[in-house]
């Protein structure tokens, strides 16, 4: 089956839609069930998993055998289903599962949830045979939305984005993020301390997918954190690049758990060279 990057980004928006409502709606009726995960600040909340859980559900019933990762229940087998040919007539593997695979953050900036903060968002990509092809990220907290699927650009209520023209980076405004525990964090505070006194400034929001958008949409600059997982920049990392920003690692390396740095063409490679000296991609 050639899997269309446009019906995906339909379906994308259609659940990504009502799952920002869930977790608007659970929030004003107050966050309950918080616990923890990899840290004492690393938290999950009764709405994270309510909210996955309803993605999980509704992409099962628009293409019940494609797979999702999702943040709350990792790759979690797909319900149902079975070898051959799906409801679509369209072939499948031999274990039946199709090429299509959906990465999902239920509620990126989940700190920002617990303590009644903006941003939090819905973060959902497709990604067919590892490639990420469509996604969307939803602030659930404002209602902004941006879309975008590859090779036809990043769209933002209607406007299609292209990033910063931003091209000195003493004059960049750059948003990052900080880990969980406290010894990457000691680490990547010496990283930012290195790096202020040749930017503009820093902005610290809390979730990473809408920094990346943000970096899209030109209200920053340009983005760079360690330790984010597929789910935390699958969607936002594709506006980005769609918008005709680089989203990179370090070293030439694909964007990932290492570092994922985000800056238009002009600056990209000045932030990254800084990051390296620095050692962005380095430490606990």
């Amino acid at each position: 089956m050639e899997c269309d990057a446009t019906e995906l980004l339909a379906i994308a928006v259609s659940v990504a839609r009502p799952a920002a409502e869930l977790a608007r709606e659970m929030r004003v009726s107050g966050v309950g069930d918080v616990t923890t995960k990899s840290t004492e600040t690393d938290v999950v909340t009764a709405a994270d998993q309510a909210v996955e859980r309803q993605v999980r559900d509704a992409l099962a019933a628009a293409r019940p055998f494609d797979q999702v990762l999702g943040e709350e229940f990792g790759d979690a087998p797909r319900p149902g289903g079975r070898h051959g040919l799906r409801g679509d007539g369209a072939s499948q593997g031999a274990d039946g599962r199709s090429a299509v695979r959906w990465i999902l953050d239920p509620i990126d900036g989940t700190v920002n949830y617990l303590y009644g903060l903006r941003p939090y968002a819905v973060s959902l990509a497709a990604e067919i045979d590892g490639e990420v092809v469509a996604g969307v990220v939803i602030d659930a907290a404002t209602g902004e939305e941006w879309t975008a699927t590859k090779g036809g650009g990043a769209f933002a209520a209607g406007r299609r984005l292209s990033g910063s023209g931003q091209q000195r980076l003493s004059q960049a405004l750059v948003g990052t993020g900080f880990a969980y525990t406290s010894a990457r964090r000691a680490h990547q505070a010496q990283v930012l301390a290195g790096l202020l006194m040749h930017i503009r400034d820093i902005r610290r929001f809390g979730s990473a997918a809408v920094d990346l958008c943000y970096v899209a949409d030109g209200r920053l600059d340009a983005f760079y954190e360690k330790g984010l997982n597929a789910w935390d920049h699958a969607a936002g990392g594709l506006v980005a690049r769609e918008a005709g920003v680089l989203v990179s690692g370090s070293g030439g390396a694909p964007a990932g758990p290492d570092l994922v740095v985000a800056a238009p063409p002009g600056l990209h490679e000045q932030l990254l060279g800084y990051l390296e000296r620095l050692d962005a991609a380095g430490g606990p």
